[in-house]
């Protein structure tokens, strides 16, 4: 079955920010170097992270004095049992590995008012059409990208593109039913591919659209999402893959590990300069 496609969306234009520990405490765990990149010996004074609104373990020495050790950096929750999801099946640790390829991203003009048609092309922005939201109601889920270097060195081929991916998250509207149709497995969610209305239905605890946020993640970053959080599948940007390793829990039951929402058009990310789409991945759309 399809998953339920949520009824009157919002259509909204947001931008991405960084991805920091604070920003992001909202919706889980950013994983961030405890070092800049360029230190490569054990530093006299040890860094520490407390902040008016997140608080990191101070490292300690580990080693033979040769690391840094810090810990923990990110809660690992099972919350199968304590929730008592309705099948009642054990949950067990899982850890996968996700290859993200790049995502196509299509030139929308930026919504400005009398550009000249000279002007056009100068005022394209590529952007990112969110049309899938999931959660995982019952686990955190933990993205470790490998084989990408530590913020603004990471270049591709010489041409000084920096792999990043994009995380898209969206608050729960708790104790709420969203409305939603579930259309048929042909055509897309929007148009009812099994050509008639779908069946309605509700979505709990549904993804608050309106404070959707959005930020962008260098490769020396993790992520943890905290259980229950809306987000988009990983948007991967520039010309190469991202291996992810995945840390969460499981039960083996579909609708327990995973619910998935489809967005219709209109929630879209700015993504930024063109640049940022490199190697032809950007569509050429006028919408």
């Amino acid at each position: 079955m399809a998953p339920p496609t949520i009824s009157s969306a919002p259509k909204i234009t947001i931008a991405p920010t960084p991805l920091t520990r604070e920003s992001f405490s909202p919706y889980g765990t950013a994983i961030c170097p405890p070092l800049p990149p360029s230190v490569n010996t054990i530093p006299t004074t040890l860094p520490s992270y407390s902040s008016s609104t997140t608080t990191s373990p101070r490292p300690v020495l580990a080693n033979q004095s040769t690391a840094l050790k810090t810990s923990p950096i990110s809660p690992l929750q099972d919350l199968y049992s304590s929730s008592q999801c309705p099948s009642g099946i054990k949950s067990e640790p899982r850890i996968s590995q996700f290859s993200c390829f790049p995502r196509h991203l299509r030139l929308r003009v930026r919504e400005t008012a009398d550009i000249a048609d000279e002007d056009v092309e100068a005022n394209e922005v590529p952007v990112f059409d969110v049309r899938v939201l999931e959660r995982h109601p019952y686990t955190t889920q933990t993205f470790i990208p490998m084989g990408l270097s530590s913020g603004g060195d990471d270049k591709e081929d010489g041409d000084g593109g920096e792999t990043k991916y994009l995380v898209i998250v969206a608050p729960s509207l708790v104790g709420t039913y969203g409305d939603a149709t579930v259309y048929g497995d042909k055509g897309d969610n929007s148009s009812g591919g099994d050509g008639g209305g779908g069946t309605r239905t509700s979505v709990r605890d549904p993804p608050d659209l309106r404070n959707l946020k959005a930020f962008v993640a260098h490769g020396g970053q993790a992520l943890t999402y905290a259980a229950g959080t809306w987000h988009a599948p990983m948007v991967v940007l520039g010309r190469k893959r991202v291996d992810f390793v995945v840390v969460q829990f499981v039960n083996g039951v579909a609708e327990e590990d995973c619910q998935e929402v489809l967005v219709e058009e209109g929630v879209v990310v700015e993504v930024g300069a063109p640049e940022v789409a490199q190697g032809g991945r950007v569509r050429k759309s006028r919408l």
